[in-house]
C-alpha cells in the first residue's frame, strides 16, 4: 500500500537534492523514455516519491553478477 508520503510530488531539483539523480538526467530520461514515470501539471513536470524509489529499487544489481 502506498502512503501519503510516497505520493508526495516531487521537483527535479528535489529529486536530486533527495535521491542523488541528477536534473539533466532526469530531464533527458523523459524524452528517451528510460527514467522514472512522471505526473504532468500544465507545463510542469512531477515525480512521486513511491515511483521513484521503486524505479530506483529495479536499477539495483547483484554484484555476482555484474
Amino acid at each position: 500500500m502506498t502512503t501519503l508520503e510516497g505520493l508526495r510530488l516531487l521537483r527535479r531539483k528535489d529529486v536530486e537534492e533527495q535521491f542523488g539523480v541528477p536534473v539533466r538526467f532526469l530531464e533527458l530520461a523523459v524524452t528517451r523514455g528510460d527514467g522514472p514515470p512522471i505526473v504532468r501539471l500544465g507545463r510542469s513536470v512531477r515525480y512521486r516519491v513511491c515511483d521513484i524509489q521503486l524505479w530506483i529499487e529495479q536499477r539495483v544489481e547483484d554484484q555476482q553478477n555484474a
